[in-house]
């Protein structure tokens, strides 16, 4: 199943497959980045929403369509509103 990338994604496999990475290697700096690389992908609290049931099951089914559990895809939307990156469709 081919994946899908948004275009910061799309951006970031064209600058790498364009050999404009750098590797690091002062072994400090590999320290940091690996710790903020574990955090960003570190989910330690947890939340409880309510909805109504048809709102969960369509959650559920574009979850589905996108190949991925419902609760990643809500973590996903929410991460997107907050960071400013979550657009109208059309926009």
């Amino acid at each position: 199943m081919a994946s899908k990338l948004d275009q910061e994604e799309k951006d970031l496999l064209e600058s790498y497959e364009n050999d404009e990475w750098v590797s690091v290697m002062n072994p400090s700096d590999i320290a940091e980045y690996t710790a903020a690389a574990k955090n960003t992908f570190r989910k330690d609290k947890r939340v409880n929403i309510r909805m109504t049931e048809m709102d969960l099951e369509l959650l559920q089914e574009r979850a589905l369509i996108e190949g991925l559990p419902y609760q990643v895809l809500v973590s996903s939307i929410l991460h997107k509103y907050v960071t400013g990156r979550l657009v109208e469709k059309g926009a």
